[in-house]
């Protein structure tokens, strides 16, 4: 068997394991060293792999910013901002018909700013809206669907540190790839307050009883008690653009910062430090895992020499660039099932990228690998809450007694054709993503 054939049935196999409940770190790294076994013919190399492989990976200085990321979500969760978020939003949404649903989309968008992960917003904004939700009659499926998609937002609004991953696997500029992620969230929030109207209007029963109207001086009362949440994004993103903070130094501030706030709010007492430390860790150590199973599995690509082939196969071939690109973006759409947003950018960048770097859209290389990353994190976004194993509806199903999966799936499918709308605006014009970009550098 050809080293080419070796890497093309290590994604079988991968998948295989995968379905068998292995962890998915862990099939990566096997998949890896045995694969990088085979193309050497010696288990030398493979086991060099864990001492110079381990060592290169974790020392790298710009992968602390993953635990730093998740340590300021963790304080964000605690500090009680996020119910700030939800009833400044209600105060100004929640009269209208399916206002509160959108208020949850609001503070999902505000909350993402500061958190940076999908799952921490779904679950953190679940534990504030969902009961405020049911209290006013919205059904169990516009409910979870709402909070589900929601959270998906916060992955795609900067700071994510999905999307510093991409940046450190292509080699781009992390502050480049949060200003082109900024106009795709926002239009996701826009996007998913437009389909709970929409579904409101159909079906005015599910979206339950409105909020009285709040006079304007109690509205701006609630927006000053926001503060922290502008406060923290403003320092961190603006202190990387104007060149203060390095993308790592404003992860470490931004955690310091929101700290703070949780302890002046009183919110951070040494139980929720201690869980928020312990978390912290958990998630660090996990991801980390998928980080090292994923190159060890690179490592056996690039033996196999599969990404160059590939590459050189779809440029020889003649393939319309759309066309090879709506193909990649189904394989993520098929991929979010079965795997987790991190997991299926480790895997598939390194083979994909290539490829799609090959192909002319009328972009500069860069140009390419910013709408790119953003194209993947969109896709990958909607991978979240994908029936029947989207990530994000059973953390939010779970925290809905009552509910189903089925009505679950039934209330997340509305947001799902407002994903897939979205997506084909960003591939269709690219200078959605670019164009602050250009305007910024």
């Amino acid at each position: 068997m050809s080293n080419i054939e070796l890497g093309l049935w290590s994604f079988p196999v991968l998948l295989l394991l995968i379905f068998l409940r292995m962890p998915i770190g862990l099939a990566m790294l096997i998949v890896g060293v045995v694969g990088n076994y085979l193309v050497t013919k010696s288990w030398n190399p493979s086991f060099a792999l864990f001492k110079s492989l381990t060592y290169s990976t974790f020392s790298s200085y710009s992968f602390a910013v993953v635990p730093l990321f998740l340590l300021m979500g963790q304080f964000a969760a605690v500090s009680g901002v996020s119910r700030s978020l939800f009833e400044a939003a209600a105060s100004w949404l929640g009269h209208r018909k399916g206002g509160i649903a959108m208020a949850s989309i609001g503070a999902c968008a505000a909350f993402g700013s500061i958190c940076g992960s999908s799952l921490a917003t779904a679950a953190t904004m679940g534990q504030i809206a969902l009961p405020e939700l049911k209290r006013h009659g919205y059904s169990g499926a516009l409910a979870t669907g709402t909070l589900a998609a929601g959270g998906t937002i916060g992955i795609l609004v900067p700071p994510s540190w999905i999307l510093v991953i991409y940046a450190i696997l292509t080699e781009q500029n992390i502050a480049k790839l949060f200003l082109a992620a900024l106009v795709p969230g926002l239009l996701a929030a826009v996007g998913y307050c437009i389909t709970i109207a929409i579904v409101a209007r159909i079906d005015p029963e599910s979206a339950g009883t409105a909020y009285p109207r709040v006079p304007y001086g109690e509205r701006f009362r609630q927006l000053g008690r926001i503060w922290p949440a502008p406060l923290i994004f403003i320092l961190v993103i603006g202190g990387i653009y104007t060149g203060i903070f390095t993308p790592t130094e404003a992860a470490a501030v931004g955690a310091v910062g929101t700290g703070l706030i949780a302890l002046l709010s009183r919110q951070l007492t040494w139980k929720t430090f201690v869980t928020s430390m312990v978390q912290m860790a958990t998630g660090t150590g996990m991801i980390f895992m998928i980080i090292l199973g994923a190159a060890a599995l690179n490592n056996f690509l690039a033996l196999s020499q599969l990404p160059q082939v590939a590459a050189a196969f779809v440029t020889e071939q003649g393939f319309n660039p759309w066309v090879v690109m709506t193909f990649i973006l189904i394989m993520y759409l098929i991929l979010g099932g079965p795997m987790d947003s991190l997991s299926m950018i480790l895997l598939t960048i390194p083979v994909v990228y290539p490829v799609a770097l090959a192909l002319d859209f009328g972009l500069t290389p860069e140009e390419f690998s910013i709408w790119f990353g953003v194209l993947t994190l969109v896709v990958v976004e909607v991978g979240l809450i994908s029936p029947p194993v989207g990530m994000n509806l059973f953390v939010i199903n779970s925290m809905s007694k009552g509910t189903s999966m089925g009505q679950t799936f039934l209330g997340v499918t509305p947001f799902l054709i407002s994903d897939l709308i979205r997506t084909v605006i960003l591939v269709a014009f690219p200078t959605i993503s670019l164009f602050l970009v250009r305007w910024m550098f």
